[in-house]
């Protein structure tokens, strides 16, 4: 029986039961606000996990080699929530006539145009979603601002609907905060719709989403689904906004005690930030987890230790207050739970699956990578 004892480290080890728990917690809060998921795949871009929490339903990719691979395996309705890049509709054009259904986003009227002229060209529909900035975090055209309509009438029939990102929401510290992001994320949305049909043209898509505003959402009246991704696994920043708690963490990274510099007050791994990710997310919250928290092979936290310092191939872990670091001879075994889980996925190939503190390892499950 392979256990977490049993492959090299460093390592990849998603917790099955933390990870289903996760699935239901967001689908009983939006089947009680009647708007469908939308998974967005680019945390784990695992077939098997969005088999697991998903199965079939549509998806969010955030490449198109996602979008290509979870086609392969079946998916049919895919959204690309990247801006789209002219170069790359003929990668688009490939899955369309596959009969996936693959919707691009985009923010201009350069873009709207060159879809437009690409669609005509290969005598197509692609579907595409206007991004709406609705908080200021990143791309997206304002909902009052007239290019939206200029952007819609370019599109002509491959206007598919509006899409509103509420990135800043990873930077809402209390519940109140997060349900003000939800709501506006919620009401910018809908406006944008009302402004396209209000100019006669049809907007069937309204999708709004982020892990914070998908749970903190109380009203989505008007939205036609939801896209979250990082709550199947979560991560410290999503705990360090009281999204979740830490024991809902899904995704870890076993790692080797290999060393000890007691002169420092240091223990040494073999897992740095080609295991971990160079990733601090929680450096701005009120709890600065480092590089992220140290827990035992069964999944228990260590209290006050963390991964303090990150190589490429070896991690430092030490103590918050500078007690002395626990006892743990070289070969020791631990999990970091990391503080942003997509990019800890990212460094890994695939996941070793188990259920809670049982060290049996019940399944590998692969992941993708590229663009």
């Amino acid at each position: 029986m392979t256990t977490v004892d049993t492959p090299d480290t460093p390592f990849a080890v998603v917790d099955a039961t933390r990870l289903d728990r996760n699935a239901a917690r967001l689908r009983d809060h939006l089947r009680g606000l009647g708007v469908p998921l939308r998974l967005h795949v680019k945390t784990s871009k695992s077939v098997e996990v969005a088999e697991r929490v998903h199965a079939g339903g549509p998806i969010t990719v955030s490449t198109l080699a996602e979008a290509e691979h979870f086609a392969a395996a079946g998916y049919r309705d895919v959204l690309y929530a990247v801006g789209i890049d002219p170069h790359k509709l003929p990668r688009v054009a490939a899955l369309l006539r596959r009969r996936v259904t693959l919707t691009v986003l985009l923010d201009s009227l350069a873009q709207a145009e060159a879809v437009a002229r690409f669609a005509q060209q290969e005598d197509l529909r692609v579907p595409a979603l206007v991004e709406i900035d609705c908080d200021g975090h990143r791309g997206g055209v304002a909902a009052a601002d007239p290019a939206l309509v200029q952007i819609g009438r370019a599109l002509g029939d491959n206007l598919a609907g509006v899409l509103t990102h509420a990135g800043e929401s990873y930077f809402a510290y209390t519940p109140e905060a997060l349900h003000e992001s939800a709501q506006n994320e919620r009401d910018v949305a809908v406006a944008a719709a009302e402004a396209l049909r209000s100019a006669r043209m049809s907007c069937p898509v309204v999708s709004v989403g982020s892990t914070p505003t998908a749970h903190a959402a109380t009203d989505l009246s008007g939205v036609t689904e939801v896209r979250a991704g990082n709550y199947v696994f979560f991560d410290l920043v999503m705990a360090g906004i009281g999204v979740c708690d830490i024991g809902d963490l899904a995704l870890s990274v076993v790692v080797t005690v290999i060393g000890h510099r007691h002169d420092k007050n240091w223990v040494l791994t073999d897992g740095g930030w080609m295991a971990t990710s160079r990733d601090r997310g929680t450096q701005a919250q009120a709890v600065d987890q480092g590089y992220g928290l140290v827990a035992d092979l069964r999944g228990d936290v260590i209290p006050g230790l963390l991964m303090t310092g990150a190589s490429q191939e070896h991690g430092v872990l030490s103590t918050r207050n500078g007690e002395p670091v626990p006892e743990l001879p070289v070969g020791t075994r631990l999990r970091i739970l990391p503080n942003h889980a997509c990019a800890t996925a990212a460094q890994h190939e695939r996941y070793h699956v188990v259920s809670g503190a049982n060290p049996a390892v019940e399944a590998t499950w692969s992941r993708h990578r590229g663009w």
